[in-house]
């Protein structure tokens, strides 16, 4: 489901590192500075559409040039940017210098390990299906609506030359999942410009405004079905089944991302080990809830237990603010503002593909601040069965843990936390997956562990821990599917039956699940990064002995920025030798 994440990273005054000559670190901090600004320049000139979700609105209007001279010349110019990187004394550089060395340097090696080894411009059509995404325009009111739709015009007018682009790039015989997909998003991007986008813009009075967005939205339907029916006619004949990338390049996406260099095999090993684990947690969650049930029916009971279609958003809104006091009250972790996220209606045009999410604005963005939690409304036009459906994933327990995911202390926190610190401009452009989406997970059983849930009543806090064992049950299956299916030549039937098995599912999400796999190996990092933060905690807590409290660990992650947890161990451990561990 998800895309590459602009994650925000920042580093305080707290860095660990060698002390150095004065002279030298400035001559060194001069030119990695030089060089460095030069390669954010170049990077979000390719990328402009990253850099409006950043918050660098001098992009409004623009997308990726994908032609092959384009292509190739980026590529050269981050080979350029990895050698002179690399021709750097890091050690002549500041403390914060130093780590934005690294954090800079892996992420250009990551980039070429897309284009060269992944080829996810030639091998990927899912690169392409989506590439049309106005969606920030109608979301974030930075501008006045009519320069956001000129800003809409601007890029749908480029979306004939981009399809074109994109399918002389493709190689001939591409995966059939990858195919499938991107014809099901090529679709579904159609359809969000025809329908939501026009509805989203239904007030617009400017007629003359309007009428050169309609010429413009239908150039760029015409050209996006053109996209689909051109992968349907020509791809999905010659589709084959290689989507696996391998033990090789697996192990590079696990050392270039995230600076593990621990063997996929091990790290599978410990995740069979967790979903044991996991299951046994879950199945004494359902004993003591009903011990005459087996523990998926117990599940399913619980599920029942959802507010109506009317207090689903009011319900949320009440609850979140009681999750957010039970951090304070229980000195779980500072927050540092005041300001509180707003829970709303997911907009129409955003419902198709989200059922909650959290929307913060991007860390150089100075005018549309505002952050949103989003939930999905039930639809008045659905089946009584579709709204009960609906409803169930909403039940009371699963949905306070979604609040704690995206909200307290999870990503929104996470958001505050880096608001209020200090940063570079690298430091909030290039981060880690891991620690993002680790730490929204660990914070799930965190706060339960910490008593979130639990008044006294055996039965409810049994229906939470349920509900969130649910939750780290469909993420371990995730690890253990990524490296079976990359490593291991597992299929897509067996990775649906993987998951039905081991996270008591249907088989619609379950194969969903196994679908995004094939083209997002790094889901497994979800799992991955709360593991290595639950070995951080116990390594910090020896380290702290009494001065230990929860609060001053959970600050000092979220106070020390979001780089690969591999680097927060140097950050936070004072012991060289623990640093390299991360298991």
């Amino acid at each position: 489901m998800k895309k590459i994440i602009l994650l925000l990273l920042v580093m305080t005054f707290g860095f660990i590192g060698c002390n150095k000559n004065d002279k030298n670190s400035a001559s060194g901090d001069k030119a990695f500075q030089k060089i460095s600004k030069e390669f954010l320049d170049g990077y979000l000139n390719w990328r402009p559409q990253s850099g409006v979700s950043l918050g660098f609105h001098q992009y409004d209007g623009k997308i990726s040039d994908y032609s092959k001279a384009s292509l190739a010349a980026e590529v050269a110019r981050l080979k350029g940017y990895d050698k002179k990187l690399s021709e750097i004394d890091s050690a002549s550089l500041s403390t914060q210098n130093y780590y934005d060395w690294k954090m800079l340097s892996s992420n250009i090696k990551r980039e070429l390990f897309n284009f060269e080894n992944l080829k996810i411009y030639t091998k990927n059509p899912m690169t392409y299906a989506g590439a049309i995404d106005v969606n920030i325009y109608i979301k974030r009111n930075f501008a006045p609506i009519e320069q956001q739709i000129k800003s809409i015009i601007a890029i749908e007018n480029q979306a004939p030359k981009l399809y074109e682009d994109s399918k002389a790039n493709l190689q001939d015989s591409l995966a059939l999942p990858h195919i499938q997909l991107a014809i099901e998003i090529a679709k579904g991007s159609a359809s969000f410009l025809g329908n939501d986008l026009l509805l989203a813009l239904k007030d617009v009075k400017n007629d003359s405004l309007m009428k050169a967005f309609n010429t413009a939205n239908k150039k760029a339907i015409d050209a996006i079905n053109g996209y689909a029916s051109f992968l349907e006619k020509e791809k999905l004949p010659k589709a084959n089944t290689k989507y696996a990338i391998g033990n090789e390049d697996y192990q590079k996406m696990l050392l270039y991302g995230e600076g593990i260099t621990m063997s996929a095999d091990d790290i599978l090993a410990i995740g069979m080990k967790e979903l044991q684990k996991e299951q046994a947690a879950f199945n004494a969650a359902a004993k003591i809830i009903n011990p005459n049930k087996k523990p998926v029916d117990v599940y399913n009971d619980m599920q029942k237990e959802h507010p109506t279609a009317e207090s689903l958003i009011p319900d949320a809104k009440k609850n979140i603010e009681a999750i957010r006091q039970f951090l304070i009250d229980n000195k779980i972790i500072t927050m540092p503002s005041e300001v509180r996220v707003k829970v709303e209606e997911t907009p129409a045009f955003a419902r198709a593909t989200s059922t909650a999410s959290m929307d913060t604005p991007g860390p150089f963005e100075t005018k549309a601040t505002e952050a949103y939690y989003y939930i999905t409304p039930v639809d008045s036009k659905w089946t009584a069965k579709q709204k009960e459906d609906w409803l169930a994933q909403f039940n009371f327990y699963t949905t306070d843990v979604v609040s704690v995911h995206e909200a307290y202390p999870g990503h929104y926190t996470q958001f505050l936390h880096l608001n209020a610190s200090d940063a570079s401009k690298i430091q909030k452009i290039f981060g880690s997956y891991a620690y993002i989406e680790g730490w929204a997970h660990y914070t799930e059983k965190m706060m339960l562990d910490a008593g979130f849930g639990n008044s006294g009543d055996p039965i409810k806090a049994a229906k939470y821990r349920m509900a969130q064992s649910g939750d780290a049950l469909l993420r371990i299956c995730r690890l253990c599917v990524s490296i079976n299916t990359h490593c291991h030549g597992m299929n897509v039937e067996d990775a649906t039956k993987f998951f039905m098995n081991n996270w008591y599912q249907g088989d619609k999400p379950s194969r969903q699940e196994a679908l995004r796999g094939t083209f997002d190996p790094g889901y497994l990092f979800y799992t991955l990064g709360k593991l290595q933060i639950l070995k951080l905690r116990e390594d910090y807590k020896k380290q702290e002995g009494d001065k230990y409290s929860l609060q001053k660990f959970n600050d000092a992650m979220l106070d020390n920025g979001m780089p690969p947890i591999r680097i927060m161990r140097e950050l936070l451990l004072k012991d060289k030798k623990t640093w390299n561990e991360i298991l």
